[in-house]
This record gives C-alpha cells, structure tokens and sequence, in this order.
C-alpha cells in the first residue's frame, strides 16, 4: 500500500548500544517519543521543534540491571524501598516485549495516533522474589498535539488476590529550579518523607523549591508546572481505577545530588520529578482482576 502525505510509519525498531531495542514514535508534525525496552522506560520527549522535554542525567547508566536515571521510570509492584524488593520494585530493569496482540481499548486511546503496545510478565526468578503471577501491559502514544499518553493495565492472572503500588516516575526537564512553581496541589493532604511521612496540608497557592523535597500527595488531580523562563507550561493529568492518584513531587537539591552517583552534582537543578501514582493506598487485584491507569503529559506555551 502507498503511504500517503498524511500517514506515518508507526514506529520504528532501533537498538541502543548494548543491543537492546528502542521504539520511536514520530507524529505527522514531528514531535516524538524514544521508548526503551529496558524497563519499558520513556526516555525521551521532544516536541515538533525538536526540544527534549524530559530530563536524562548525564551520568546515567543504561545497561541492565542499572534503571535508567532520568526519562519515565515505571516503578511496580512498589514504590519507594519496602519488603524485600529493590527500591521502586522491578518492573523498571526488566526487559518488556512488544505486545503483537493488546487486548483493545477505549476507541479514544486507539485512533491511529503513533502508538507501542508492551508487555511485562514474570518469569521463574522473578516469581521467587514476588510470588504473583500477573499481565502488565502498556501502550504509549503520541497525539497529533504532542501531548504523550501512557496507558497501563495490569492484570492478575494468580489464583489469590495481590495488592502493588505504582508510579509514573516522570523527570522533567526544567530551566532552573529556583524558576519553577508547581500548581494544583494547593489544599490536598501530603506526606513528607524527610520528615518519616509525617502528614501535613498543603497551605500555599503553589510550590516553589528552596531545598530538597520528598513528598507524596494524597488524591489529586491536575497539576501543572510552570517554568518562567522558557514559557512553558507541563499539564499532568492523571486516571486510575479506583480513583486513587497521588502525585509524588522529589528533587533531591544540593547535597543529596552529590551523594547520588549517576547523577551529576550540579543537575538538580535542570529537573522535577512530579509522578502521577497509586502508593498510600496500595491497589489489590482479585483472580482475573485488572486495572487501569492513565497518563497524560502536556506541554503548552505560557508567559
């Protein structure tokens, strides 16, 4: 079949430089998105300009079992460091397949946008760490205005309930962050985890950064970030089944940065992390349960 003027390929298969394959995906404007298989990591977002919109430190590692430092990181079946399990679960070091054969989704999430379906199920070793058998699927995709979706459903395919958390660990690529403030968290309930979760509520009208943060808020909705000096504006919107999203605002600042080894001492500065997530209340599936949860980045211009 002849492509016309107005269809695109939609994606394409390359190898980064330990083998492993990465998919692009390019909409008909040009913006587009890298997803690696390791991990099934977002590792870059750069719009039709050809401007990266996430930030990857530059001493990341990217060859298993290292996570990536930097892009979307999926942290499942836990976030942050509990039970035995590596911090941020496993789910980020694994090796993901393309997913041939997705079960279908709502025609919205599945109309000829640039799109890659993935697939993560456990093997023999990982069930001895985590004894629950499960489907986790993902699509990521590009819309025609840039915005970048991601849509995960994890099934349980076990014969007994399990319970996990799960995050969208998303670094933003920022100006400076003395320059940014964040916005649509004002009044929610937090935890703080430099202060051992002690939980507070939010007073001001946005969040600006002086020093480190660590902090969980519990059910919110949209937040935006607001970077003055590149007039731009990142719109995070966020779903999840049950209505249970948190949004998990780090950055590490000054000292903590030096003591974290693939990230540079100074690049604090250039990034944000603000997740959408389920983590204070941890989702438990039932035999045959699944859940849906879904993602969406914008990125618009603002003065």
């Amino acid at each position: 079949m002849n492509q016309t003027s107005d269809e695109i390929t939609p994606f394409q298969i390359t190898k980064d430089r330990n083998g492993i394959d990465q998919v692009l995906l390019r909409n008909p404007r040009g913006a587009s998105v890298r997803v690696s298989l390791h991990g099934g990591q977002v590792l870059s977002w750069k719009t039709d300009r050809g401007e990266e919109l996430l930030f990857t430190s530059s001493k990341a590692v990217f060859k298993p079992p290292h996570p990536v430092r930097g892009g979307i990181p999926i942290c499942f079946p836990q976030f942050g460091q509990r039970e035995s399990l590596e911090q941020h679960g496993f789910a980020r070091n694994k090796i993901w397949a393309i997913d041939a054969n997705p079960p279908p989704l709502h025609p919205n999430d599945s109309n000829g946008k640039p799109s890659i379906d993935l697939l993560l199920r456990p093997s023999e070793d990982d069930l001895k760490i985590w004894p629950h058998s499960y489907e986790f699927r993902l699509r990521v995709s590009l819309g025609a205005d840039g915005n970048l979706t991601m849509i995960a459903r994890i099934r349980n395919v076990n014969c007994k309930p399990f319970s996990f958390s799960i995050a969208f660990r998303t670094y933003f690529s920022i100006s400076d962050i003395s320059e940014v403030r964040v916005e649509g968290l004002e009044t929610l309930d937090y935890l703080d985890n430099l202060l051992q979760k002690e939980h507070f509520t939010e007073q001001g009208d946005a969040l600006t950064f002086e020093s480190e943060i660590d902090r969980v808020y519990l059910n919110s909705r949209d937040v935006a970030i607001f970077d003055h000096e590149k007039k731009r504006t990142f719109v995070i919107r966020k779903e999840g089944l049950p209505d249970v999203v948190d949004a998990a605002v780090w950055n590490p600042w000054e000292k903590k940065s030096k003591a974290i080894a693939d990230l540079g001492d100074e690049e604090y500065k250039q990034m944000i992390c603000v997740d959408g997530a389920a983590i204070e209340k941890s989702i438990t599936l039932k035999p045959g349960e699944e859940w849906t949860g879904r993602l969406e980045l914008s990125a618009v211009p603002s003065s």
